[in-house]
Parts: C-alpha cells; sequence; structure tokens
C-alpha cells in the first residue's frame, strides 16, 4: 500500500514481476492527478477492477477491461454500480488484493499470472449476480467490439485515447459459471452476439445462493482475439488458491535478488515494497507465442528477445535501469532490443513509450543512456553497432530544439520551451554516445560527440553559479533561481544546477573549485524551502531547493563525495532515506515514476548510487542496513556489511579522479546590451568565462 496516499500514485492490486497484467481496483473514474493509477487511499468508493495500470505516473492511461460485481437491479452509472469500502476489509500482497464491497455485501478477492488476471467473487446474499463489464472506464473509447462466442466465454477488443494516442487491448473473459447478458448499451449493436461502438457496457447475471462464487478469468493480448485466446492457457481450471500461490512464489525469487538483513520490520517492508515497485513495470507486450504490436502498428513476430512496454525513461535512466544492469542483465538486453525495434519500425528510439506509443513526453533521448549503460558495464545480447546508429540518429534529428543545439552549442528561450533542461540533458546523452562510440572505436564520432556533451558550458553563469535561461544572446532578465517557470522542466534553476553527470570535475571547476562548490551544495540544501513562480505538483520533498519528490535532484547529496565530503553525503541520504521513505500509504514523498523514486531507495540502502550511468563508477554512501547480499544472475552473489569495503562482483566502486575530454570548448560569449536596437551608438558588453580570453571581456563600442 506504500504510495497509494499522498502523491505516490501507485496502485495497491494483483502483478507479477514485469507482468502484462495489473488487476487492480479503481477509485477513480476521472483523470485527477492524484489518481492517475487509478486508486487513491482517500477514496472510499470502488467502481471496479480494471487490468492495466502505471507505477505512479503523471498521466491517467490505462484501466482496460473494468468489471464490477454487483446484486439486484443495475445500471451503467458508475455511481450506482460502485460500491463503499472500508480499508479495514482490505488486503494488499504481492501478487493478491481482497476487498469487500459494502453495497451489497461482496468478497473480492484478485490474483494474476503474467497475461490473465484471476476474479473471484463471493456473493453473501442471495438473489441475483451481475458483473458490469464497462469499456467506457477512464481513458476515452475509439472503438470497442465484445463477441459473445458462448455464456461463458467472451472476446473483447478496446482500442482508446489518453496520453497514448492509440492503444490496443484485446481480451478474452471466461466466467466459471454460465452467464445471460441481463443489460446492454452500444451505439452499434450488430447482433445479440456481437456489440461495438465508441459506447460499449454490458451485464451479465445469474441467480445465486448465499454463499455462492462466480470467478472470472480475463486474459489480455496487444494484437489478436488469438493472442488472448492463446494467452488465457497460463492459468488452467479454476483454483484460485493455486494461482496465488504461484504469483507469490514469483515474488519470493524476484524478491530473493537482494537479501538484507534488518530487525526493523518497518524497514523491511520499506525496503522491499521499494524493491517490488522497481519490479511492475516495463510490462511484457507480447503473446506466449512472441507475437507483439509494433511502434508501426503491426503485428510483428518475436525474434529471440522478450518485447516490452512502459518505458519512463525520463526518470528510470537515473537509477532503476542501473538496477536493472546489476540484477536483470537479461532484461535490460531485452528492454535495449525493444528499443532498438521500435527505432526500425517507429523511426527513433522511444523517449516515454506507452502501449507501442510513443507520447513524447517529457525530455531527452534517455534510451542512450540505457544502451551505454549496459554496453560499459558489458551486457550482451543486443547490437552494439545498431544502438550506436539508433542513439546517433535521435541526436542528429532537427526537432525539441535540436537543431538550434547543434549550431549554436545551446537552446535559448527564443528557440525552445524547457531550454535550459534540455540544453543540459542533451549534454549528457551526447556523452553518452561518445561512449557508445569509444567502445566501437569510432573516433570521429568519439570526439564529436564529446564536444557536444560540453555545451552545458554556454548556460552556465559563472557569475551567479546558476544554469540560466538565454535570450538574444545574453541572460534572461530578471532571474530568481528559485522560479519555476517555462525554461526548465518540472523544476528550477537550482534543481538544474548540478546536472552535469559528464563531467563533474568541469563543473567543479566551473563553480571555482571544491570549497565554492561546497559552498553552493550547501546553500542549496539550508536555503527556504519555498520557490517561486508557476505551481508545479512534481517538485515536493524539499530539503532547501533539493526536491526530492522529483527526479532532477536525485543524484545531487552524492556530489560531495567528488570533493572529499563523503560525511556529508552519508547526512544528505540517510537523512532522505530515514524521512522521505515510510511505511504508510503516503509513504512516498513524490511519484513512484515507474520505480524511480524506489530505485533511489533500493540503491541509496545499499550504499551505491549511479551518479553518471553510462561508466561503471558507483558512488557510495554508507549502507542503511547490517548485511546486504545481491544475487546476482548465473550463480553470483555479493555481500555488503556496513563499515566494510564496498565493492561488488564485477563492479568498479570509485570517484572519478578527472575526464579526458578530447578539446575544451570555448564557451559562448555572452552579449549583453540596453535594448535590442539603437539609433547612435550604444555600449555592448561581450563576457567570456575563458579567463585567458582577455581580450573578450573589453567592452565594444558600436
Amino acid at each position: 500500500m506504500i504510495g497509494t496516499g499522498g502523491h505516490g500514485h501507485t496502485y495497491p492490486g494483483a502483478t507479477v514481476p514485469f507482468g502484462m497484467v495489473q488487476l487492480s481496483p479503481d477509485t477513480r473514474i476521472d483523470g485527477s492527478w492524484d489518481g492517475c493509477s487509478g486508486y487513491h487511499y482517500d477514496d472510499s468508493v470502488i467502481y471496479g477492477f480494471s487490468h492495466t495500470h502505471l507505477n505512479g505516473t503523471g498521466c491517467t492511461d490505462y484501466g482496460d477491461i473494468m468489471l464490477m460485481p454487483t446484486m439486484g437491479e443495475h445500471n451503467f452509472i458508475p455511481n450506482e454500480y460502485g460500491s463503499k469500502f472500508s480499508h479495514s476489509n482490505e488486503k494488499a500482497t504481492a501478487g493478491f488484493y481482497s476487498v469487500k464491497l459494502d453495497k451489497h455485501n461482496i468478497d473480492v478477492r484478485l490474483t494474476s499470472s503474467t497475461r490473465v488476471g484471476f476474479h473471484e467473487y463471493t456473493f453473501n446474499n442471495a438473489g441475483q449476480a451481475n458483473i458490469v463489464l464497462d469499456l467506457n472506464h477512464r481513458d476515452k473509447l475509439l472503438y470497442g467490439d465484445v463477441k459473445i462466442i458462448d455464456k461463458k466465454t467472451i472476446q473483447i477488443l478496446r482500442r482508446s485515447e489518453a496520453w497514448a494516442k492509440d492503444q490496443y487491448v484485446y481480451a478474452q473473459i471466461e466466467f466459471s459459471v454460465p452467464l445471460e447478458i441481463s443489460k446492454s448499451h452500444s451505439n452499434e449493436e450488430i447482433s445479440p452476439t456481437f456489440f461495438a461502438g465508441t459506447e460499449l457496457k454490458l451485464a451479465f447475471s445469474k441467480q445465486v445462493k448465499k454463499g455462492e462464487k462466480i470467478s472470472v478469468k480475463v486474459s489480455l493480448s496487444p494484437t489478436s482475439y488469438e493472442g488472448a485466446k492463446l494467452n488465457m492457457s497460463e492459468i488452467n481450471g479454476w483454483d484460485f488458491n493455486k494461482v496465488k500461490q504461484e504469483a507469490e512464489q514469483l515474488w519470493d525469487k524476484q524478491l530473493a535478488k537482494i537479501e538484507i538483513t534488518e530487525t526493523d520490520k518497518d524497514k523491511l517492508s520499506i525496503f522491499y515494497t521499494a524493491l517490488y515497485h522497481t519490479m511492475v513495470q516495463p510490462n511484457i507486450a507480447q503473446d506466449i507465442d512472441g507475437k507483439y504490436r509494433g511502434r508501426d502498428n503491426k503485428v510483428h513476430n518475436g525474434e529471440g528477445f522478450d518485447y516490452y512496454s512502459v518505458f519512463s525513461l525520463w526518470d528510470t535512466f537515473r537509477g532503476a535501469h542501473p538496477l536493472y544492469t546489476l540484477i536483470e542483465k537479461k532484461r535490460t538486453a531485452d528492454f535495449i532490443n525493444t528499443f532498438l525495434k521500435q527505432y526500425e519500425q517507429g523511426g527513433r528510439l522511444p523517449v516515454w513509450e506507452l502501449a507501442s506509443n510513443e507520447t513524447d513526453c517529457m525530455i531527452g533521448y534517455h534510451s542512450v543512456s540505457v544502451m551505454a549503460d549496459a554496453m560499459a558495464k558489458g551486457i550482451t545480447g543486443f547490437d552494439y553497432e545498431e544502438a550506436f546508429e539508433a542513439a546517433k540518429h535521435s541526436a542528429m534529428l532537427d526537432h525539441l530544439g535540436l537543431d538550434a543545439y547543434k549550431k549554436q552549442g545551446f537552446i535559448s528561450m527564443d528557440d525552445e520551451h524547457e531550454s535550459v533542461s534540455k540544453t543540459l540533458e542533451y549534454a549528457y546523452d551526447d556523452w553518452c554516445i561518445a561512449q557508445m562510440a569509444q567502445i566501437l572505436n569510432k573516433k570521429e564520432d568519439y570526439e564529436y560527440f564529446m564536444k557536444r556533451s560540453q555545451s552545458w558550458k554556454n548556460i552556465f553563469d559563472w557569475n551567479t553559479g546558476f544554469m540560466r535561461p538565454k535570450k538574444n544572446g545574453g541572460w534572461d532578465k530578471p532571474f530568481d533561481p528559485r522560479e519555476i517557470n517555462n525554461n526548465f522542466t518540472e523544476g528550477n534553476s537550482w534543481q538544474y544546477s548540478f546536472f552535469v553527470p559528464q563531467d563533474i570535475p568541469g563543473m567543479i571547476e566551473a563553480y571555482g573549485g571544491n570549497d565554492k562548490f561546497e559552498a553552493k551544495l550547501d546553500e542549496m540544501f539550508n536555503s527556504e524551502s519555498k520557490t517561486t513562480g508557476r505551481e508545479q505538483v512534481d517538485v515536493t520533498g524539499l530539503i532547501g531547493q533539493y526536491a526530492h519528490g522529483n527526479e532532477p535532484s536525485h543524484h545531487m547529496a552524492y556530489l560531495y563525495n567528488y570533493i572529499g565530503k563523503p560525511e556529508k553525503t552519508t547526512e544528505k541520504v540517510h537523512y532522505i532515506l530515514n524521512n522521505f521513505y515510510k511505511n504508510s500509504p503516503d509513504g512516498l514523498i513524490g511519484n513512484e515514476d515507474c520505480g524511480q523514486m524506489s530505485a533511489w531507495y533500493v540503491l541509496s540502502s545499499m550504499g551505491i548510487y549511479a551518479v553518471t550511468p553510462g561508466e561503471t563508477i558507483w558512488s557510495t554512501v554508507k549502507p542503511n542496513f547490517e548485511k546486504i547480499k545481491v544475487n546476482f544472475e548465473k550463480n553470483y552473489s555479493s555481500e555488503i556489511s556496513t563499515g566494510k569495503d564496498l565493492r561488488f562482483f564485477g563492479i568498479e566502486i570509485q570517484h572519478r579522479k578527472s575526464l579526458p575530454l578530447v578539446n575544451d570548448i570555448i564557451s559562448v560569449p555572452v552579449i549583453q546590451a540596453e535594448s535590442k536596437s539603437f539609433k547612435d551608438k550604444m555600449l555592448i558588453e561581450i563576457t567570456h568565462s575563458d579567463l585567458n580570453l582577455k581580450k573578450l571581456n573589453n567592452p565594444t563600442i558600436l
């Protein structure tokens, strides 16, 4: 239940590791932000149980194939068929969810396999039992149809639109007993056994005795009715407890990849729920026979890898994917093969992919970070040359400010919104591509992208010590580093001025050396915890201007390590671990964001963090547990004990001394003038950060 309250946006329902089905209760039918996962702990009404949910995002997609059991007379109005419930009658564990629906005294139990959701309804009163199927639930229904195969079997297609513009979900529903259609609503009723349209709701009913159970199995497929029928073979028969036990066994095996020694039960719950949340996505998105729906909206045959969906890459490249390189090497290769197929079929690498749709949400091209990190760590199972080709393609496009970035070395606010954040994140991604080029011995590409990776220098104001937006060649004024505005992505200058993971020594030097850099970090953590400008719901978990509730801040506490102050890293990291993660529904300080918030906890409590994905070096901190055992794939394991050497099998843990550059770029001069135009003469000042270029520091009269 951690994260189901507050701003965590998690869901409590049944799923298995990286499964296609997320069978969970829906307490929200609108697009409200805190109810994006479909459920919020503050709510008191359940409208139904749907089979797809997103873990901790800011978007309201999914909620596919919603079923709701009721009793007696019924209709298709959510407020009528919905039921009140109490948390005292609710239970959520790995692979299992149960609740009592108070309105008609119905007990619901849910579990799942990878592609099949399993419902068990116990009707505690005698009378007419109904199961409502509402395809208009949540996402906009573009088209739906229902085929009645027989009284126990129906097939469904649901095409919907929300953040992802064209989502396909096929389903097969099987009832444990024959049911009759008692009510229907569709705007294209084709026949008594086929219903279709953009409005589509049906109810199936039978008379039940007190205590009678009805079970329902729902298999999903992204490709076809045949795929859904095939996927149903994951669960044979109607033994709910057997399926529940199998789901629990999957989770036991999965969560045992990291074993901790800890007597505090709250800390155990927090750690393993965090690890669990890193493993409920990305989601397998292919049928048992390997077929999947590609980025070209065509069905393809699997080619020796598993195809996945739901890649929140702006978030997860920072911590979740580096965690996967430790304990999910095979899946990491599968994720990257999925990227490459999307590149082949859709023309470019994913940015924020959902249901084989590119949402183009967030910024950067952080697929390249995941690929570079895997290559640096020697993970095999994908084509390195194609990965580089796809990465270079992303970097050479002319959209989203990249044309200006390539021409002038930065993005101006005149060119593109979120100009500061995009410049910084493109520069990091370019460094990642350079590392890929170096591995493949592509010298010219390495030099080109290493030079581009220094573009952060062109928006760094060495006088104020902040990354700043530029306008007309000079700094935009007035400037308030606390201000959240259109020049930054979900943040302000404080939260972006330390994002140079590819050149930390260069960043420290730009701030004036270790002492001044330390003072700047201290100032950030000790400032007033108040932002200005527009309201930004994602900026939460403030320590001064550090915002742990949103991802751009996640590496900052570790920067003290790079100036010889590890005690400050330990102080800040342990404060966050102990205060921003709790064993309660509001136990996450911000959006889970597909496992990133939890991945930070898992890695940091183990004593490591990937400040710079794309290299083998991990920044370290004192572990938060007495003993941690990591069970790597291929029968390798490693133990970490508090106060002892932090060294994993095959993983380098140290601090980078310097960054080899091809040639330092000369950053773009800053041009300041009183106005854009003049009649007679005007003083133009051209300044530069390089102290060796004295001549540029002299005002020029025009």
